[in-house]
């Protein structure tokens, strides 16, 4: 049998095989992404004459850098890890820099490591709360501010890129959890290019976290622009603020971050369906609720029980898992995120209540007001 990723190819491969004649035709389509090509098919391209020696040396150097990225979190990718993003410029003695430091001590005791960038301020007190062997640095090379820390540098887990892209790409792809304190520009980048993957789709639903210490404004003046900025102006649903949670407490934080995961495990698209492997089974009264409560999501097919699917024995260590099965609405990967914080829902703490913001409810309760539109003879 077909695995889910030959399948897409094969099918892609069909469809482009009678729709493009020349790879000039392919290439100027917006309509269908690049064809998957194999290693061999990759060489033959960077040796032809196809491309110049500019474009030769990023590509080489982007494979390079992806082929150490690999190479370094391969023993450890079973181990959860948090992304901590931040400013460079925090100085020790910030309450910002402390409660990164009192952050980081209290995941690593949990179980995780702690990845971010190697340099300075929020990055060394990620490093510094976690010690060097729970560290993990994605350092970036730059003419100014970006040297190794004194506590990554103790770290066999090391990697210095030249391209923001593949740093980013590590980051978000090795993370279970997505936590940010105060910065600048390079933290925004980072908040919103993160939300964005969320937003449509384009990575795993994880945790995500905006942190700073109790009676800093930063994160409650950013919420207010992406409120009035961005919500008002209808730039982004009301339900993209579910995305993320805003703490001034370490507990609170490490809270949200634990439930995330105490019942759900992970995720998987086989074909037409999501499979959500579980920690433990989730309550029949609670199915029942979420399968009401997202119809709109799941449509009629709900949410049904099930065991490992054949497409799932490439991952043998998983299959004692209990997991749910949907059909895969790639049109609201929101809804998907909010599916899986709701697995915990009868646990009440304060990262499983529900997040129910005005912005969210206002919505809610205008949509309910509508009237139905019906058609009518003429």
């Amino acid at each position: 049998m077909l695995s889910d990723e030959e399948y897409e190819d094969k099918s892609r491969n069909s469809i482009l095989k009678n729709k493009h004649v020349s790879f000039e035709e392919l290439i100027h389509d917006a309509s269908a992404p690049v064809r998957r090509r194999t290693p061999q098919e990759a060489a033959e391209h960077l040796l032809s004459d196809e491309i110049n020696e500019y474009d030769r040396k990023l590509i080489v150097n982007t494979v390079a850098e992806m082929f150490e990225t690999a190479k370094m979190f391969r023993n450890i990718r079973h181990l959860p890890k948090i992304t901590i993003f931040g400013s460079a410029r925090t100085k020790p003695d910030h309450p910002d820099y402390k409660i990164c430091v009192e952050f980081a001590q209290q995941m690593v005791q949990l179980g995780y490591m702690i990845i971010t960038g190697a340099g300075p301020g929020v990055m060394a007190a990620g490093h510094e709360g976690a010690g060097p062997e729970h560290s993990i640095g994605v350092n970036i090379d730059l003419p100014f501010e970006q040297s190794v820390n004194e506590f990554i540098a103790k770290s066999k887990y090391l990697i210095t890129y030249r391209y923001f892209f593949s740093r980013k790409l590590a980051f978000v792809r090795e993370a279970d959890a997505i936590v940010l304190l105060p910065g600048g520009y390079g933290t925004m980048d980072e908040a919103f290019e993160t939300l964005t993957l969320m937003q449509t789709g384009r990575s795993m639903p994880v945790p995500f976290v905006v942190l700073d210490h109790p009676g800093s404004t930063y994160w409650k003046e950013w919420i207010k622009f992406v409120k009035k900025g961005l919500l008002d102006n209808k730039n982004i649903s009301p339900e993209d603020l579910y995305l993320f949670r805003h703490f001034q407490n370490v507990a609170d934080a490490a809270d949200y971050i634990q439930n995330f995961y105490r019942r759900y495990h992970s995720l998987r698209y086989i074909g037409d369906k999501v499979v959500i492997r579980l920690n433990s089974p989730i309550p029949d009264k609670l199915l029942e609720q979420l399968a009401k409560e997202y119809h709109s999501f799941v449509g009629d097919f709900g949410i049904q029980r099930s065991g490992p699917l054949p497409e799932e024995s490439d991952e043998p260590d998983l299959k004692h898992l209990p997991r749910l099965v949907l059909k895969a609405n790639r049109n609201k990967p929101v809804d998907m995120y909010c599916l899986v914080r709701s697995l915990n829902r009868e646990v009440t703490t304060t990262s499983t209540r529900r997040q129910d913001r005005p912005e969210v409810k206002r919505e809610l309760r205008q949509a309910v007001a509508r009237p139905k539109r019906e058609k009518t003879a003429k």
